[in-house]
């Protein structure tokens, strides 16, 4: 699992990025928090790294996603939100049927998805970190509870995204935010891991978890 931030985070902050459209996101940079445009009965998901944020959103430039916020949160609320999540699909290891599973999820105010990570052209690499959605209490919690500041992003994604365009990888790379794997421990996620995601392929070991003190990954599928 990772986190992207700038070098000066907080020890008890972790940055996010839930791509808005410009009503929403400008006004939430300016107060520092996500107003009252910003809609808490859907879900918001909170990506895992500055480049698998950039790849639903086109780099900034779709259609009711050109405002990239940089969200920090209370690492206790990041936490909460593990702990009280569900996996997005049934898992052996996991759940003992998918009628278990579908009870979890629906009561669960947090899920989690196993997603390819992302290289500079958005192309998928062999691993997976956490993709987190967020709906009902988590959201209202969140947006009043564990906002600690917002910055725009939205023209750093575009310089990056500019330097890619035109072949010059490596300063786009130098360019990309400080990011460290996030320090979870097995209290937070052994319910999100069991005998699929987050286990090595072979040994049935898990993989060393590194910000948070481990990096979880899961192997891409071919």
């Amino acid at each position: 699992m990772q986190s992207w931030a700038s070098r000066n985070r907080g020890p008890a902050q972790v940055p996010t990025a839930p791509v808005q459209p410009p009503e929403i996101g400008r006004p939430a940079v300016r107060e520092g928090r996500f107003t009252d445009g910003w809609k808490r009965d859907r879900m918001t998901w909170i990506k895992p790294s500055f480049l698998w944020m950039t790849y639903p959103c086109g780099w900034a430039t779709k259609e009711g996603q050109e405002t990239v916020p940089a969200v920090e949160i209370r690492r206790a609320g990041f936490e909460w939100a593990l702990r009280s999540a569900c996996l997005s699909s049934c898992v052996h290891g996991v759940h003992p049927d998918r009628a278990a599973w579908r009870r979890q999820l629906k009561r669960a105010p947090a899920r989690v998805q196993w997603d390819p990570e992302r290289d500079l052209r958005l192309q998928p690499l062999p691993y997976r970190p956490l993709q987190r959605g967020l709906s009902g209490e988590a959201v209202r919690r969140c947006a009043d509870e564990w906002t600690v500041a917002v910055r725009d992003v939205t023209p750093l994604a575009h310089e990056i995204h500019a330097l890619v365009s035109s072949g010059d990888l490596t300063s786009a790379a130098r360019l990309l935010p400080q990011e460290r794997p996030y320090p979870a421990g097995d209290g937070s996620l052994a319910h999100l891991l069991g005998d699929g995601p987050g286990r090595q392929a072979a040994g049935g070991k898990r993989q060393p978890m590194g910000p948070t003190a481990a990096r979880v990954r899961r192997p891409a599928r071919p």
